[in-house]
């Protein structure tokens, strides 16, 4: 059975600020304070969820908790912020009513932190499924992204948004995510080139000089030492809990899921680079002729750096910071820029470079993780903006930030007091007008567009002539000075004009957090945001590929004279397009509240937390909550709650849920006018009757628990008396017979304990009797064993002297035989040695004979002819065996006959050689002019792709023939072949890889000596015709697949409609007789052949990355090609 729950069990303080009692901001406080200490930084005012920095981690955002959050009511559960965002995704998912999630509060209060757990819990509870997942993926590693170029270490939060984020996530009809939408707002871009004291500047700097490899900071000519940058503070540039190097592989690792390509996040951190290369640029003042002074660069190290990242000429950027060219209709006036203004240009660039950038990747993003379908789509937006600001010194960015909060707080009024009206009117009670403070005539201060702050700011900005920040003020004191919420000293309104708690460079408003002082120093040239066109046009000069798309203006054939908007301008109409988006959206509310600013958990500063109360309008929600009926429930959950109240409704209620409550409140005799029934749910006025419900609840459950506890300890009893009962019985049981087995086994032991006596006294008696019959009959056989011995010693002994006398005559007459064969062998030999040196002396008498006779015939050479005749008589041998053995005329046998002779070792290989280059000649000679040329081929193809290409040992053993679809006899092919200038060099049917879906088209390929065609296989019809001479290079893979890509040089007539991508099985064949041409033709350059497992195909705007990778493909053994998003195609290769 499913246990009821609701936010009043086991509360902690007051988890429904509706519900205190009494309500005022010291309870209010104290009951946050109470909560926060006890870990529940979560707390309502009604569908507002109020939520608590607590500086550590809790365990309440467990799995388990998505769990117990998922399809719960609202008011089910204890107040946490999975509880709204599942209200949310489920009203967007079963009443398709599209959501907003309107995130606020200070920097600090962990707004960042909180979009987060919407999206987690969002993602958890959303459908599964490979794509469904990818979407999640890319939408939750958007974040990380944008926080390293949006946030900051400031002194009130290590990881601060200092940009406004709105994101529309697309939702289909079952609830599973299609994509998103992200706006951005009012990045502050002052932090790139200044930061207050204790803060730093955006983190990616940090990550990128803290993660990134020694090659990639040597390629953007960066150092890891943060001193060596101007634009990075000293004081702050580590900070404890935050580890760069592994945020800066996070941050890479997202781009990479989100959809970025390499050379995209390269060309990034180039840019990221140049800034910072930028602010060490220094200028020192020159004197010119005509008295002026002249700004010029001290070190052009730097500026030589950015202009190699950035690929602009030196001497382009170089006048752009000395000269300003000011254009007014067909007039163009250079003037120079002295240091001070350089150094205005300079950190104008920087900070324009900037925002440009991080503009660029919000659009980028949005381009991965927009949705792909066209069907209807639910939307839920999540806003985390900034809250509002009051600081020691306010600026424009303060006042601008506060603006909006107006405007958030006026739609916030305005959505809580529709919703409650609609409620109202939905249950049929009567409304009652409630009166609240109405903020729209501060934001018509502020907005205006005849007398308005803003718009008097634009005015002063275009005005010509004289503008500083004095006029501006002179000019507000002039038209606000009788307005309510303004407060100037120099303005007409005597009251404070002794007012030394404001200055004179200053104006107050009065918002409705309270009054802010603003610092006009700054706000015209804040407002104006002036980048100087010469430095627009050095930018648009760039041969950077993402320069150019962020500096469109520079354009010298789009020069416009027109100024552009002014930054109030532009923010004023992004938070009206804001304000009417929410509108169309059913609203969601998360508070945030920062308890303290040491950024320390367990601390609870009171005077810093009514701060944030007020300037929130928390009390002003409660009070507007609280108008009406400060309670409502629906009748069954409330019936379900409080039946234990009335006996009638105990324990179980037949009729109607209402009709139950109505018996419920009569019995308890509640006043009428402390309730109302609506059509579904009841309406309590005051939370003292709620109060006074769960008080008498709390006793009655009292009264039931120890009803129940009396009932089950009597049960208990009861049963363990039975059990006692039958336990005794038992034992008894087992008793007796324990004691009849003991009686029987005791008899049973002294009848065995006789016998065995009985039995023992037998055995002995029969055992001596055997032992005497036993010994009689070994007395007998012992005599006769006796007697038997010795008769036996007596022949041994006979026997033993018979043997011995025969034995000494064999010995003695075998003695004497050896005797007589030593002296006849003494004989023989002694025979033998006369006769062999009878032999020796004969042969030498007759040697020296011959000798004497011979010597006359000798000269004294004689010794050398011989060797000369032997020597030649054993290579005579050596020749005549080399003949027979001789191998085959093939010049690939390898075999050679074995060298008989050692010191013909080098002989013998010489003429190894010898033979092999005669035969390989006698071969070639054989060649005819078209064989010769097919080998040439084969030989390039070994040098272009052996050990590069796993296709190529496949096609060493296939001939190249040139020609594979007979277009010379095939009829349907004659006009195609009229058509080619030159001799088709090869024809072949190849298929074109078409970049939306992968899939390939076949085509006939025709190569001639100046160009190539592609054209229909089925009509001939010619689709394709590309000149030789705008070919760049082909790019193929390492892998055993036949893609391969054509890529056409930049601004030539054919590349208009982008490079090819084709697969062939004679990819090797193909590209051979490419290369040959190339590489034959003295006009043009050879072509490049690119192999790589990862290349880029321009399609005609876009570039696409083709990935191959091993695997085994869905279709089978063959080749796959699919697209993964719009700039990757993925190619899967069979494993070899």
């Amino acid at each position: 059975m499913e246990v009821k729950t609701s936010l009043l069990d086991n509360m902690i303080g007051v988890g429904d600020m509706v519900l205190i009692e009494p309500l005022s901001e010291d309870t209010f406080i104290e009951n946050l304070k109470k909560r926060f200490d006890h870990n529940e930084i979560y707390t309502y005012i009604g569908s507002v969820v109020i939520s608590m920095n607590p500086y550590k981690s809790l365990p309440i955002y467990t799995a388990e908790k998505v769990e117990e959050y998922r399809n719960r009511n609202f008011y089910e559960l204890s107040p946490h912020i999975y509880a709204l965002a599942d209200e949310a995704y489920r009203s967007l998912r079963d009443q398709d009513k599209d959501q907003c999630i309107l995130i606020t509060g200070e920097s600090g209060a962990g707004k960042t932190e909180a979009s987060k757990f919407v999206m987690s819990y969002v993602a958890a509870v959303c459908g599964k499924g490979q794509e469904v997942n990818k979407v999640k993926e890319q939408l939750l590693q958007s974040n990380p992204v944008l926080e390293a170029f949006g946030n900051a270490k400031t002194v009130r939060n290590d990881n601060s948004s200092r940009f406004g984020k709105y994101m529309d996530v697309e939702f289909d009809f079952k609830g599973d995510p299609l994509g998103g939408v992200i706006s951005n707002y009012l990045l502050e871009k002052s932090r790139v080139v200044k930061q207050p004291r204790g803060e730093r500047n955006f983190h990616i700097f940090y990550q990128l000089l803290s993660g990134a490899s020694d090659d990639t900071l040597k390629k953007l000519k960066l150092d890891r030492d943060f001193s060596k940058y101007n634009y990075l503070s000293l004081d702050s540039a580590t900070v404890n809990g935050l580890d760069d190097a592994a945020s800066f592989r996070t941050v890479r690792n997202a781009m990479q899921i989100v959809g970025f390509m390499e050379d995209e996040v390269q060309s990034v951190l180039e840019l990221v680079a140049a800034v910072l290369k930028l602010g060490n640029i220094e200028f020192k003042p020159e004197s010119r002729c005509n008295g002026f002074d002249e700004s010029r660069i001290k070190d052009k190290n730097d500026l030589k750096e950015m202009c190699e990242l950035l690929g602009i000429e030196q001497s382009v950027l170089e006048r752009a910071f000395s000269f300003r060219t000011v254009e007014a209709k067909m007039e163009k006036v250079s003037t120079t820029l002295n240091v001070a203004q350089a150094y205005y240009a300079r950190d104008a660039l920087a900070k324009n470079l900037y925002s440009r950038l991080f503009s660029w990747l919000v659009n980028r993003i949005n381009e991965s993780i927009k949705a792909q379908t066209k069907t209807s789509k639910k939307v839920m937006g999540v806003l985390d903006i900034y809250g509002f600001e009051i600081f020691e010194d306010n600026s424009f960015e303060q006042f601008i930030i506060n603006y909006c909060n107006e405007k958030l707080q006026q739609i916030f009024i305005e959505l809580t007091l529709r919703e409650e009206q609609e409620e109202y009117v939905r249950e049929g009670i009567e409304w009652t007008n409630i009166e609240y403070f109405n903020n729209a005539i501060i934001c018509d201060l502020i907005e205006n567009n005849k007398n308005g702050i803003l718009a008097m700011l634009d005015e002063e900005c275009l005005r010509p002539g004289t503008v500083t920040d004095e006029t501006f003020l002179d000019k507000l004191n002039t038209v606000c000075a009788e307005h309510q919420h303004f407060e100037s000293r120099q303005s007409k309104n005597s009251k404070f004009l002794t007012d030394h708690s404001l200055p004179h460079n200053c104006f107050r408003i009065q918002h409705y957090a309270g009054k802010v002082l603003y610092r006009v120093e700054g706000f015209v040239d804040k407002n104006n945001d002036l980048l100087y066109r010469d430095l627009s046009q050095a930018m648009y000069k760039a041969n950077h590929s993402l320069i150019k798309i962020l500096f469109p203006e520079g354009n010298p054939a789009k020069v416009n004279l027109k100024r552009p908007p002014t930054a109030g301008f532009q923010f004023r109409a992004s938070v009206g397009t804001l304000m009417k988006n929410l509108l169309t959206k059913n609203p969601n509310y998360i508070r945030c509240v920062k308890p303290n600013d040491k950024k320390a958990a367990h601390i609870f500063t009171d005077s810093l937390v009514c701060h944030q109360v007020r300037y929130l309008g928390l009390m002003e929600n409660v009070r507007v909550r609280r108008a009406g009926y400060a309670f409502r429930q629906a009748y069954e959950p409330c019936l379900e709650r409080y039946k234990m109240l009335c006996k009638q409704t105990w324990p179980h209620w037949k009729g109607p849920a209402r009709e139950g409550v109505e018996v419920l409140l009569k019995n308890l005799q509640v006043p009428a006018e402390e309730f109302a029934y609506g059509r579904s749910k009841i309406f309590i006025r005051n939370p003292r009757t709620l109060f006074f419900l769960e008080e008498k609840r709390r006793q009655c459950l009292e009264d039931l628990a120890t009803l129940i506890q009396k009932i089950y300890r009597g049960w208990k009893c009861r049963i363990h008396f039975l059990l006692l009962k039958k336990s005794q019985v038992v034992v008894a049981a087992w008793y007796r017979r324990f004691a009849q087995q003991k009686k029987y086994q005791n008899i049973r032991s002294s009848a065995l304990v006789v016998q065995s006596f009985i039995r023992g006294w037998k055995a002995r008696k029969l055992l001596r009797e055997l032992k005497h019959k036993k010994r009689c009959e070994e007395a007998v056989t012992t005599i006769s064993a006796y007697w038997h011995g010795t008769q036996a010693r007596r022949e041994l002994r006979r026997l033993k002297h018979e043997a011995r006398s025969k034995q000494a005559v064999s010995v003695i007459w075998a003695c004497w035989q050896g005797t007589k064969a030593r002296r006849e062998l003494k004989c023989l030999k002694e025979e033998a040695r006369r006769k062999h040196a009878v032999a020796v002396i004969w042969a030498y008498w007759l040697g020296l004979k011959v000798r004497r006779e011979y010597r006359k015939f000798f000269r004294a050479n004689a010794g050398k002819k011989i060797y000369d005749f032997t020597i030649q008589r054993i290579m005579q041998k050596y020749f005549m065996g080399l003949k027979k053995t001789m191998p085959s005329m093939s010049p690939v046998d390898k075999s050679w006959p074995a060298r008989p002779y050692g010191f013909l070792d080098r002989t013998h290989q010489e003429l190894r050689r010898i033979f092999h280059l005669w035969r390989c000649k006698k071969y070639r000679s054989q060649f005819t002019e078209e064989k010769k040329a097919t080998y040439e081929e084969k030989l390039a193809a070994s040098e272009l792709f052996k050990d590069k290409k796993a296709l190529y040992p496949s096609s060493v053993g296939q001939p190249f023939k040139g020609d594979y679809v007979e277009i010379t006899k095939n009829p349907k092919y004659q006009k195609l072949n009229s058509l080619a200038e030159d001799k088709v060099l090869l024809a072949d049917v190849v298929s074109k890889i078409n970049r939306a879906n992968g899939k390939g088209a076949p085509r006939i390929f025709l190569l001639t000596k100046k160009s190539l065609v592609l054209a229909d296989q089925k009509t001939g019809q010619v689709k394709a015709s590309v000149p030789l001479l705008d070919l760049s290079s082909v790019s193929v893979s390492t892998q055993s697949d036949g893609f391969f890509a054509l890529k056409l040089k930049e601004g030539s007539t054919s590349a208009a409609k982008g490079d090819f991508l084709l697969s062939s099985d004679r990819l090797i064949e193909i590209i051979t007789k490419l290369h040959r041409i190339g590489a034959a033709s003295a006009d043009r350059n050879q072509i490049n052949i690119d192999i790589s497992d990862e290349f880029l195909v321009q399609f005609k705007q876009d570039k696409v990355c083709v990935k191959f990778i091993q695997g085994t493909p869905k279709n089978g053994n063959g080749v796959a090609c699919k697209r993964k998003n719009n700039r990757l195609l993925e190619v899967s290769v069979p494993s070899p």
